[in-house]
């Protein structure tokens, strides 16, 4: 069993001025061109309203043009059922340095979301011999439209669960802080800490779901 460090303290549970919630400057807004050497120059597949497969395009590209892809969101918990939740790093290409309660990421061009979950679930955690994510539903996030000039954010996301035993060592390029919270902790964070809005969004679709009463926000069943 993992053990991880506890919350952060006050001053970096509240980061003082807002992290940028979009794609961060440098790398993601201007694509490099030429041979693949770092994430931005990730190919992704591009996809329409339904999740049909129109293009493929540099993941950098995609983020500077507001182009829908694919994305997986994977909610890794211990032996002891708590959560993993991270603080992402300040050189992520979007959502630098808020926290997610799930790991994961893009989907690479002609790769399955399966596959995807598994290989962002290893790298994120640092382990391997995962067992395979357990698919759960899918959805469509669109990012509120707060600014009519704003690049559009939208991604099909496909959430997964996965049990991790294992001893994690998160990527010290993708993770700044982690923690394995009992989800009661976890529920008390969300109004404390800045959360990446398309795991928040995710979040609130899965909770919706194992508690009907609350509805599932247009959330679909994987398999329906």
């Amino acid at each position: 069993m993992s053990t991880a460090s506890r919350p952060e303290p006050h001053p970096e549970s509240r980061p003082g001025p807002n992290p940028a919630s979009g794609p961060a400057s440098g790398p993601a807004s201007s694509p490099a061109s030429g041979p693949a050497s770092g994430p931005a120059d990730e190919i992704l597949d591009i996809v329409d309203e339904n999740d049909e497969v129109i293009g493929q395009a540099p993941r950098g590209e995609a983020y500077a043009r507001g182009l829908r892809h694919r994305c997986v969101f994977v909610q890794a918990r211990d032996a002891r059922g708590r959560i993993f939740v991270h603080r992402r790093t300040p050189t992520k290409l979007v959502f630098p340095s808020l926290y997610d309660m799930f790991v994961g990421g893009v989907v690479g061009a002609g790769e399955s979301y399966d596959d995807a979950a598994l290989r962002e679930a290893e790298e994120e955690l640092g382990v391997a011999g995962l067992p395979r994510p357990v698919p759960l539903f899918t959805f469509l996030y669109e990012a509120p439209d707060c600014d009519p000039d704003a690049i559009p954010q939208t991604w099909w996301s496909a959430v997964y669960e996965v049990r991790c035993e294992l001893p994690v060592h998160p990527q010290a390029e993708e993770v700044a802080w982690h923690a394995f919270l009992p989800e009661s902790e976890l529920v008390a964070r969300l109004g404390e800490w800045r959360w990446v809005p398309d795991g928040l969004a995710a979040y609130e679709r899965l909770r919706g779901l194992r508690s009907p009463a609350r509805g599932h926000g247009g959330a679909r069943p994987t398999g329906q």
